[in-house]
């Protein structure tokens, strides 16, 4: 099949420079790169899939939809207990 195709100027020197060191015309060099490209992509690893897992109840006294002020109670927690250790 005879195509047209727009190659970059520094994939075009690579793929000539291969050419020259092989002593394969160019349009071999391309098409062999090409088809190694593709059966590469093909046989990629699907997707990792991560399972859900229970982190378990919510504390009482904890709302979540209150972020930040869960976040300041525990801010406030862990500070009291470091306060506690110097003593």
């Amino acid at each position: 099949m005879r195509t047209t195709l727009a190659l970059e100027d520094t994939l075009a020197g690579e793929l000539k420079k291969m050419a020259l060191e092989t002593g394969k015309p160019f349009k071999q060099v391309v098409n062999e790169t090409l088809l190694l490209g593709l059966r590469q992509t093909a046989h990629r690893p699907q997707a990792y899939r991560l399972k859900p897992a229970s982190l378990g109840s919510l504390r009482a006294g904890f709302d979540l939809d209150k972020a930040l002020q869960l976040a300041d109670m525990l801010e406030d927690d862990a500070l009291a207990g470091k306060l506690e250790q110097r003593k």
